[in-house]
């Protein structure tokens, strides 16, 4: 009954053409938009940083609550540079690069490194044969099971919300997006170096001013909170319950985007510090869409009401539980029962069995 369900949602997809006919009226940037996203955004931003800075003379509790607002409005600056990767914050190429990366000083991410990476993702959402580069690390429920014991607990570890959530933004913004990898080209590389100093420039700057130990109480648990709703969100947008994987011979675009990328259904004021990132399956059909059309793209197309795959905040709560994708039903899972592992021992055995023989 899945597979014929999964078949028939497949076969009524619509075709690309026809999407593009609805959306290609919001594949164009808007200078005066960008411009006032950013002052909306930075002013904010900065005031609030001189606010934490005051109110350390008060109670640290109440620069908690400021640093709070604070990583909402950072949230959004990551957008601004995320879209600025797309080449669809302004109309101008050399705007955006030259923009995103000073945004990318802000949010600890080297842009040519990050984009790059991002734009994989991009051509490699969904796609079981190609994954592992700008994704939420995903195993099959086969994999699974075929990984030693090790593997399986590091699998476990990596998946357990607290590691993803609690340590993973700092690993991930303070350590890993401090290191180029070597897999990419020079100018991915030397985005690092440059992001890295110019980091330690803006800190510089701002130690010079607050003192070293009033910089680290303010921007720690900023960009902590920042990168912790920053990883909830890309976690979101592609793990749920009935979400599209596919080997790379039969995977499609359109089905990657429509079932494979979520609209995450968020209050006005969330929607407004997310970017609109929610309305995710939009931003995979078309990157060429900056952030502030998105919105708009999902009202007035009627393909796009009907497809998208909403996803609430109650059920968004839930996909915490899901750890592998099960080919057979199509669906995410939790991780398996012993019991079960212990039923498919017999045919491990056969498998590595034939394998000897032959």
């Amino acid at each position: 009954m899945e597979t014929t369900t999964r078949d028939a949602r497949l076969a009524a997809l619509p075709k690309l053409s026809e999407i593009n006919r609805e959306i290609a009226v919001f594949q164009h940037a808007d200078t005066r938009r960008a411009i006032w996203q950013l002052a909306n955004t930075l002013i904010p931003y900065g005031l609030l940083w001189y606010l934490m800075y005051r109110s350390l003379a008060i109670s640290y509790a109440l620069t908690l609550g400021l640093a709070v607002l604070a990583a909402g409005f950072l949230v959004r600056v990551f957008i601004f540079f995320h879209d600025c990767g797309h080449n669809s914050f302004f109309p101008s190429t050399r705007l955006n690069r030259s923009v995103g990366f000073w945004l990318g000083i802000l949010v600890f991410t080297p842009g040519e490194q990050w984009w790059h990476s991002h734009a994989i993702h991009h051509a490699t959402s969904g796609n079981l044969d190609k994954r592992g580069v700008g994704d939420v690390t995903t195993l099959t429920l086969e994999e699974f099971y075929e990984k030693a014991w090790l593997e399986k607990l590091g699998y476990r570890f990596f998946r357990n919300p607290l590691v993803m959530f609690i340590l993973g933004p700092i690993f991930m913004f303070l350590i890993m997006h401090r290191l180029p990898l070597p897999r990419y080209g020079k100018r991915q590389m030397r985005s690092v170096w440059l992001t890295n100093l110019g980091i330690v420039a803006l800190a510089a700057g701002l130690i010079a001013l607050v003192g070293w130990k009033a910089y680290l109480m303010i921007q720690l648990p900023v960009i902590w909170i920042a990168g912790t709703g920053g990883i909830w969100l890309f976690y979101i947008q592609h793990q749920f319950e009935d979400v599209y994987w596919e080997r790379a011979e039969n995977w499609n675009y359109v089905a990657s985007a429509l079932l494979g990328a979520s609209y995450y259904k968020l209050p006005r004021v969330l929607e407004w510090f997310t970017g609109s990132i929610g309305y995710h399956h939009i931003h995979h059909l078309s990157p060429r869409i900056p952030n502030y059309f998105l919105a708009e793209c999902q009202h007035r197309s009627p393909i796009l009401q009907k497809w998208a795959r909403v996803v609430t905040i109650p059920e968004s709560l839930r996909t915490v539980t899901l750890k592998v994708y099960n080919k057979s039903r199509y669906r995410m899972e939790g991780f398996p029962k012993v019991e079960h592992e212990r039923a498919d021992e017999p045919r491990r055995q056969k498998k590595a069995a034939s394998a000897n023989s032959s």
